[in-house]
This record gives C-alpha cells, structure tokens and sequence, in this order.
C-alpha cells in the first residue's frame, strides 16, 4: 500500500509509504494522495490532514525512473496524476499539516507550500532540484514559495538546487516548527488535534478567507510552469540529469 490512511481525533493521517524509493511520487501514489484529499474534504467526521512519510524520507519528489520512462515512451505520456493531486491540494477546504520527517525534494518541498502548517525534524532537508534536473518549477511554487518566505529565498530555493537544512527552512518561514526527530508527530499531532476540536465550518470558512485570493495566482503559475516544463522536459540538460540519475550516463 503506497498510501497509509488513518483516523484519530478528527484528524486523518496521510503516511506516504514507498519507503524503499524514499517515498518518491509515482502516478499511484499521486492517484491515491489525491482520491484521499478529496474524501477527507467531504467527510463530516475530518477536520483535519497531516501528511508525513514512512521511513528516513519524507518524500523524494517525482519518481525519476518513471519520468525517465515517459520521455522515452510516448504512448504512457498520455497525463500525469501530478496535477490531479494538485487540484486535491488547491481545492482541499480544511487545514492540512505537513509533518517532514526526513528528506523533501521537490514536490517534497513544493507540497509544503499547499500546508497551513508545517512542522519540521531537525534532522530533516529540503531541496528543489530543478535547475540540476535541467527542467522548470512545479506545483506552482514559483508563485506560492515567495507569497510564503519573499522572493529572494524562494530563489534561492528554486535556482540553486541546493539542500536548505531545518534552521534555515524555519528562518525563511517555509517551517513553522522545527522538533527533535522523536517528538515531531506527537508535537504536529498535538497541533492537529486542537485544531480539530474546533467547528469544521469555522476552520473551513478561515482557510476559505486566506486561501481564496491565491488561487487565480496558482492556476495561472501552473499554467507557466506546465508550458516551461514541457519545453525542457527531455531536452539535453533534462536527458544528462536523467540518464546520470539511472546510471546510464558516460563515465
């Protein structure tokens, strides 16, 4: 099971739970992170989502292997389950809690921008590889990562390809806490379960008011992004990325 889903308190956990690829999006795991956002919005029983990954990562982003594989294919490129769960992600009506447990790169670190809260290990990075991936931003970060830390730490993030560690992601306001590895889900479980005391229609009509003027912003950076992506998608420097990645690349 590529998604664990669990009930407590009013709170639904989301356990991303490809340990073995570091808990890499692949089109199921994207299907199924979405099909879960969207029942949780219409469930009366869920005030709540936090979403954290099994095992030393949090997420390490897209599947490269099954990029790789769409590049080469053309009949499986056909659409990506990427943007339903960014639809799921948008739409979602009530908080969402990120709890990072380890690594994050890219839609790793580019989800956290969709979280109302996000708490952090101390142990835990993040990176948005896409400049070493010769490719463009996605999940409309290159819109909500400087509403969210201002536009000089969004680029850094977003040009550089390089780690940001705990510290710093609190610094430029991407982590809201940072915890000791062994109290990070009790800690952001804590915080789940207050809000989740509160009336559901009250939370949804607070997340309603702050989310609502972003969201013409993210449709139209995701329709920038999208058209940026698939223009170097599979071009020299995404190829190279790519084929060093498989171990297919020249010595």
């Amino acid at each position: 099971m590529t998604l664990q889903i669990s009930d407590d308190n009013r709170v639904r956990t989301l356990v991303l739970n490809r340990p073995e690829a570091l808990n890499a999006f692949n089109e199921g795991l994207y299907l199924a992170t979405a099909t879960a956002l969207r029942e949780a919005a219409v469930d009366p029983d869920v005030a709540v989502v936090l979403i954290t990954g099994a095992g030393r990562a949090f997420s390490a982003g897209n599947d490269l292997k099954e990029m790789q594989a769409r590049i080469e294919d053309a009949s499986i490129n056909t659409g990506s389950h990427f943007s339903t769960m960014i639809a799921a992600l948008t739409e979602l009506p009530k908080p969402l809690i990120c709890a990072v447990n380890g690594v994050g790169l890219g839609i790793g670190t580019t989800i956290l921008g969709y979280a109302d809260l996000v708490f952090m290990a101390s142990t835990a990075r993040l990176k948005c590889p896409f400049t070493s991936l010769g490719v463009a931003p996605e999940a409309a970060s290159s819109y909500l990562l400087p509403q969210l830390i201002g536009r000089q730490n969004a680029a850094w993030l977003l040009l550089s390809s390089e780690w940001v560690d705990a510290a710093e992601a609190q610094r430029m306001g991407i982590a809201w806490k940072v915890c000791e590895p062994d109290d990070l889900l009790p800690e952001a479980r804590r915080h789940a379960e207050i809000l989740a005391s509160r009336s559901i229609p009250s939370l949804v009509a607070v997340k309603q008011t702050i989310v609502d003027p972003y969201r013409t912003g993210i449709a139209e950076a995701t329709e920038r992004e999208n058209a940026h992506f698939m223009e170097l998608l599979g071009g020299a420097a995404n190829a190279a990325a790519l084929a060093d990645f498989t171990g297919q690349g020249k010595a």
